[in-house]
């Protein structure tokens, strides 16, 4: 028996040793690192490098360069989810849509893996960029991969490679699935006849300089993220009225003397520095709510995990944002101020926007106006980044810094509501909107942003 128990106590002892030096040897091994544990840099680029293509790109505004920055915020999210042990996957929530799995146990580069799958979709988002912003962004991707490269092993870098390639190409190809989103920069007007659906006075009719026909009727079909179909009307505009004592003609005449610093401080400095309404001049107002989540990103040197959280959900917003927008403009078919002052007040009077690329004046865009779509994505925007970075952040807003065709000076903030209030309420001394529009419109995206941030996002 003596001799039993020492054999066993023997035994015991040898397995502690065992263990210990197991434990030992575990924690020498280098940890895999998650996704967190990495800087924004990957994404941050690739979203900067977006505003530089999607400025130049005609047909993109306003609904297609949310809906891309949707799928390619979504698409990145996706790619890297397994390695955000305090997130969740969406894909569940999407018919049809189909993430790649990674395989079990293997380590991944996800800076890596985020790059690739931008790579992938910036490219089919915008087949046909600029000679020179191709160039850009062929030399950004190189220098980026050539650094990545070198902090992790060839097996690593090259599997992360190729699972973000295959996570970009799957969510393509469900964004192709979307017959009212996919490709429709290519034809913008589709075959709407707007002078079938005019019944009268107050109703939206053709405005000049401008293509006579409106963009994007049919948008307000497009697929969403996160909002239903119920989400997409917002509640109805003044009564049309032509009555000088009425609040439609108080309206007209608000923007028919907001032209005037005199009539309203700053006016023209807030309607220049919200504009971005102009192909090849600044990148377009829903993408502005990027160049600002860009800025908190860099200057927070937010985690790369949390930095896909963020352009997950600001893309999604917009989208969301515009699909309602629309929807409610081709419900409610509101005519733009432009015409009720010519028509009513002066006939001479024309909008403050103008092109200083092409020398055209007196721009409208062309599509109904209630309600406002800077104001509704502003406001879809300000719910998401108010939700990640906080309800009193506050911040310069550096967009159009060093412009010269503008006064680009940087305008601080409180918060990204006051953000919100000011893009949307901007689009009155602009002369293209009513009042009414505007806060309708930054009403329904508040709505959108709710929406989104209500998605099961953490566990």
């Amino acid at each position: 028996m003596k001799f039993r128990s020492s054999f066993f106590r023997t035994l015991f002892g040898i397995a502690l040793i065992s263990v210990a030096l197991v434990s030992c040897n575990r924690d020498e091994d280098p940890e895999i690192a998650g996704v967190a544990d990495y800087t924004a840099e990957a994404a941050l680029e690739w979203n900067k490098m977006f505003l530089e293509i999607e400025r130049f790109a005609a047909g993109y505004r306003p609904g297609p360069a949310p809906r891309a920055l949707a799928y390619m915020g979504l698409a990145a999210y996706e790619a890297c989810v397994t390695g955000m042990p305090e997130y969740n996957s969406l894909e569940s929530r999407y018919s049809g849509l189909n993430i790649p799995d990674v395989e079990p146990g293997a380590e991944y580069h996800w800076p890596t893996v985020v790059c690739e799958t931008y790579s992938v979709m910036m490219r089919k988002f915008f087949p046909s960029p600029a000679n020179d912003i191709q160039t850009r962004m062929n030399e950004m991707e190189a220098e980026m991969l050539n650094k990545f490269k070198g902090e992790t092993s060839q097996e690593v870098f090259d599997r992360s490679k190729a699972y973000g390639a295959s996570v970009g190409d799957a969510v393509w190809q469900w964004s192709t699935t979307d017959a009212f989103g996919h490709d429709a920069y290519l034809d913008p007007f589709g075959n709407y006849d707007w002078q079938a659906n005019y019944d009268g006075p107050g109703d939206w009719v053709a405005t000049f300089p401008g293509p006579g026909k409106p963009m994007y009727p049919y948008w307000g079909s497009v697929r969403t993220f996160a909002i239903q179909e119920n989400d997409k009307l917002c509640p109805p505009p003044l009564p049309y009225s032509e009555d000088p004592l009425s609040a439609m003609y108080a309206q007209a005449v608000e923007v028919y003397t907001a032209n005037s610093d005199a009539n309203w401080p700053d006016g023209q400095w807030i309607a220049e520095y919200w504009s971005d309404d102009l192909v090849n001049l600044t990148f377009s107002p829903g993408p502005r709510f990027i160049s600002i989540a860009n800025q908190a990103i860099q200057k927070e040197d937010l985690d790369l995990a949390t930095a896909l959280y963020c352009y997950a959900k600001v893309g999604m917003a917009l989208n969301d944002a515009a699909v309602a927008c629309w929807y409610s403009k081709y419900v409610y078919n509101v005519e733009r101020p432009v015409s009720y002052i010519q028509r009513l007040i002066d006939p001479n009077w024309v909008p403050s926007l103008d092109n200083p690329l092409t020398s055209e004046t007196g721009l409208t865009p062309s599509f109904p106006a209630y309600p406002s779509g800077h104001s509704t994505m502003g406001g879809g925007a300000a719910e998401v980044l108010t939700e990640v970075f906080g309800n009193k952040y506050g911040m310069y807003d550096n967009s159009h810094e060093g412009r010269s065709g503008f006064n680009g000076t940087p305008r601080y903030f409180d918060n990204f509501y006051q953000m919100a209030e000011e893009n949307a309420i901007s689009r009155v001394p602009l002369g293209v909107h009513w009042r009414m529009d505007c806060k309708a419109g930054v009403d329904l995206g508040y709505l959108c942003g709710r929406e989104v941030n209500s998605l099961p996002w953490k566990r």
